[in-house]
């Protein structure tokens, strides 16, 4: 119960990776502030099992507006933003000459531009109370890039630079920023991409196979949960000196 009496904000919460990480906070005591647009009853009592206060917030954080509601409701209802897990994130897949306007400035505000608003109103409190975690989720597209992902990788570029820059900016402080860049983890998202390869061919099994051996030698996907023990690491005591790290957990992708 390391987190027993602190509050999190995790944004893009309501399904994968989020609600992973926001369950494994609310295990370690956390209250929490649930965000997004997934099954929103069903997040918020997989979440609440553990005991602790879990709300939640429909704010679209590509509005600059809805965010600062967002966090202000959080402070406003659960006290303060200890723990912020900037984790929203859309994708869009094309090559950079026929990339939709309209889908790169939807990534990028999703993706980037809404931690750098978290933060922004968020750092404030941390710093009043010398204690904070920002926890970015980026990707292990933050670290390499992919074809046909322009924005997406961009993106994530982008949050890993920001991650170093607030790492930076608190170091002399009880904050600390992070970020984690996993490869595959079997998400919503990653599941429409198995999906297409197995029409290809019919085999659901062979599509999944194939989608990992493109990039990750374990064979295996990342779990949200694994994802969530990470992130309740960087909350301790042990990680205080753990500062604008960009962690992969990709089983193996970057090492080849």
């Amino acid at each position: 119960m390391i987190l027993k009496g602190k509050t999190a904000l995790i944004t893009g919460s309501t399904s994968g990776i989020g609600l992973g990480i926001a369950g494994k906070l609310a295990e370690a005591g956390a209250n929490v502030m649930l965000n997004g647009f997934g099954d929103v009853d069903a997040a918020i009592a997989q979440v609440s099992a553990y005991g602790t206060r879990v709300l939640h917030h429909a704010a679209d954080v590509s509005d600059a507006d809805q965010i600062a509601d967002l966090v202000s409701r959080t402070e406003r209802d659960l006290g303060s933003v200890d723990v912020l897990v900037n984790n929203a994130g859309i994708q869009h897949v094309a090559p950079v000459e026929s990339f939709p306007v309209e889908r790169w400035d939807s990534v990028i505000a999703i993706n980037l531009s809404s931690a750098f608003h978290t933060i922004r109103l968020t750092l404030p409190g941390m710093r009043e109370r010398n204690w904070g975690r920002i926890i970015n989720v980026a990707s292990v597209h933050g670290l390499v890039a992919s074809a046909q992902k322009a924005a997406y990788v961009a993106a994530k570029h982008g949050l890993v630079g920001l991650t170093k820059t607030v790492a930076l900016e608190t170091a002399t402080t009880g904050v600390t920023c992070n970020a984690l860049c996993p490869g595959w983890v079997l998400t919503p998202l990653v599941q429409q991409q198995i999906d297409s390869k197995a029409q290809a061919h019919g085999d659901p099994s062979r599509a999944t196979r194939e989608l990992l051996m493109e990039k990750q030698p374990s064979l295996d996907f990342v779990t949200p949960e694994q994802l969530g023990e990470l992130a309740v690491f960087l909350c301790s005591d042990a990680a205080r000196q753990v500062r604008g790290v960009a962690w992969n957990v990709d089983g193996g992708w970057l090492a080849q």
